[in-house]
């Protein structure tokens, strides 16, 4: 095999490494060195790709092995499967990649033969064993509390979403869904965001560099809607990055003031809002502590992400929900802090990226306790259907929400105001 071949399979193992085993997150490791974009891209597919499927992978090796071996090897092992059976890899090539792979590694080196003998097996039964196994589960850990509030027939409906891969979506800077639409082959979802089922590189696509659209997933673009923003309005987007939502509100007429912690997560708000040519002030700064006055806030505050798996399969990999409480135990602080900043007859959106009823429900249900002067304002968007509005006056959106159109990322949301 050459070489160049090798270079996206090792990039790989190296990103699964960094999730299976060091616990971090695809966007906390450093990107691969490759030179060669096309083996970047590989590379990075092959990993999301293990990952999003690695318990079918494991369900299938687990008829080979009598015993689990060593981490590392697992990764080669996983590797190897998910390339054979989804990415349709030619099984020889690939047998011989991960055992060139072993070979590389001290820790990997004394498990050549229990790579080379289990992805034979693998190459010669497992394509036609794969579509025969179960539809990939989520880790116990996030699995079990999910069923104890959604039921298990929920859970199994957005297992099958996740197990997929996600659509894109679009946001367009003008708000003319049905032009942009039908300028790239998409179809206008409920909220007015663009999908496209089959799309190439984003960067390359019509309209990226004049900045006529970006990319943003059906539910994160809705918590802007829910401001109702009028030309002219000072509005804070408190955790900015990575801007989706600050363009929106810019584009909208308003006065948006932008913050989030991160520089570097900052420096990427301000590309795109040159991309697209539109205008906020950046303020890289903590939330907690930031002052002023707003007729609008939006708090798109840091959470467990569980809403985003089936974008982001790493997530339920690398976490195992120890940091919870401390988030929940955040978002409630930047709630109060939040309404602190708000001008009279001002309005608060509050949202996470999550599927965990504490980050979302539970947390509007205390806010109204602690605050008597507090309300849930109304939703006006008659075009979203009715199950997405929950029982306290927000929207819970879920991943097998619009399932034979690809889903969309769990979200909750809800506008607060004082009364």
């Amino acid at each position: 095999m050459a070489e160049q071949g090798l270079a996206a399979r090792q990039a790989a193992a190296a990103l699964l490494r960094g999730v299976l085993i060091d616990g971090r997150l695809l966007s906390e490791l450093p990107a691969p060195k490759l030179t060669d974009s096309a083996d970047l891209a590989r590379a990075q597919r092959l990993a999301v790709s293990t990952l999003r499927w690695m318990d079918r992978a494991d369900r299938l090796l687990g008829r080979y092995l009598r015993k689990m071996p060593a981490p590392e090897a697992m990764v080669l092992l996983r590797l190897g499967t998910v390339e054979i059976c989804v990415e349709k890899g030619a099984g020889h090539g690939v047998v011989n990649a991960m055992v060139g792979l072993a070979q590389k590694h001290a820790d990997t080196r004394h498990f050549k033969g229990l790579i080379n003998a289990t992805l034979r097996k693998v190459a010669n039964e497992g394509p036609v064993k794969w579509d025969t196994l179960s539809t990939p589960l989520l880790p116990k850990w996030l699995r079990k509390p999910l069923i104890a509030d959604y039921g298990k027939a929920v859970i199994v409906a957005m297992e099958g979403v996740q197990a997929g891969l996600p659509p894109l979506d679009l946001t367009p800077k003008d708000g003319n869904s049905t032009a942009l639409a039908a300028r790239l082959g998409g179809e206008v979802m409920p909220g007015g965001s663009v999908r496209l089922r089959e799309f190439a590189q984003v960067s390359k696509m019509d309209g990226f560099t004049e900045g006529d659209w970006w990319v943003q997933d059906m539910a994160a673009a809705l918590p802007v809607q829910l401001l109702q923003l009028k030309s002219g309005e000072k509005v804070l987007d408190l955790c900015a990055a990575p801007g989706g939502k600050t363009m929106q509100m810019a584009a909208l007429g308003a006065e948006v003031t932008a913050l989030d912690l991160s520089e570097k997560r900052m420096a990427r708000v301000q590309e795109n809002l040159d991309r697209t040519g539109l205008k906020a002030h950046l303020v890289t700064g903590d939330a907690l502590e930031h002052q002023g006055q707003y007729d609008a806030i939006l708090l798109d505050a840091p959470c467990s992400a569980t809403g985003t798996m089936r974008r982001h399969p790493d997530l339920a990999r690398a976490k195992d929900g120890s940091e919870f409480p401390e988030l929940f135990a955040l978002q409630e602080r930047m709630i109060d802090h939040a309404l602190t900043l708000l001008a009279p007859g001002g309005r608060l959106v509050f949202c996470t990226c999550s599927l965990l009823p504490d980050e979302g429900e539970i947390q509007i249900e205390d806010a109204l306790k602690r605050h008597q002067d507090l309300e849930v304002a109304p939703i006006d968007l008659p075009d979203l259907p009715q199950e997405w509005h929950s029982a306290e006056g927000g929207l819970r959106l879920r991943p097998d929400y619009l399932a034979a159109q690809g889903g969309m990322d769990g979200f909750y949301m809800a506008v607060l105001r004082k009364n």
